[in-house]
């Protein structure tokens, strides 16, 4: 009875992820906290799993969404890249890319938030996405951090209205705890995430999609 599934953070090459322990339990908050830092198999097996559900009639039924980010040992710089790869490589196989710039498990990766490294990024992906898949548009999202100033928050809703996206994810994980290393889900953000969805909806107006994650418990 799920609507959809969005699988990944999947990144351009193979990791492993952070050292464990990696995920937490804290019962008093009915929350979870984790540093899995994208631990994946890479793009191209990613590409080859979804390409034999897709080979199968529920598979094809299933709408299934698949999140991006950007490999731990790619440069800032190379950023838009990496991304791209990524895209190039899954967009076929999926009802919806999104762009994952909000994790705090990777060095660095919320610095890509900011609207002038987020832009370079968002249209490389669209440009990989277009031409990986030129009978259709897959629609492109990027996923935020709760953790982002309100008038960061409208600077990236103002770029999703510029660059024609489909819509935004919010919200990640937050750092705003003293509980240790990694990002902390469910009651603990449920207030910044529905204030981040409705500032969202405010600046957007009713056109993008927002895909409201974080603080379900």
């Amino acid at each position: 009875g799920v609507s959809f599934v969005e699988v990944g953070t999947i990144t351009a090459y193979p990791q492993p992820g952070n050292e464990q322990p990696r995920l937490w339990r804290h019962l008093d908050q009915r929350a979870l906290r984790n540093r899995m830092g994208f631990n994946n198999g890479g793009a191209t097996v990613a590409a080859e799993e979804l390409r034999r559900l897709r080979s199968r009639s529920w598979g094809r039924r299933a709408v299934v969404g698949v999140n991006i980010g950007k490999t731990k040992v790619t440069p800032a710089e190379d950023a838009a890249a990496d991304y791209a790869l990524s895209a190039s490589q899954l967009a076929r196989h999926a009802d919806y890319l999104v762009v994952n710039v909000s994790s705090p498990n990777t060095p660095g990766l919320r610095d890509l938030q900011s609207v002038d490294a987020l832009r370079p990024i968002l249209v490389a992906v669209r440009e990989a996405a277009d031409e990986a898949v030129p009978e259709r548009r897959v629609p492109l999202l990027v996923k935020i951090a709760p953790d982002l100033a309100d008038e960061d928050v409208d600077a990236v809703a103002d770029l999703v209205t510029e660059l024609q996206l489909d819509g935004v994810v919010a919200v990640n994980t937050t750092i705003a705890h003293d509980l240790g290393p990694g990002g902390l889900s469910g009651p603990p953000e449920l207030e910044r995430g529905v204030e981040v969805v409705a500032r969202l909806r405010a600046r957007l107006g009713d056109g993008p999609t927002i895909i409201g994650v974080g603080g379900i418990s």
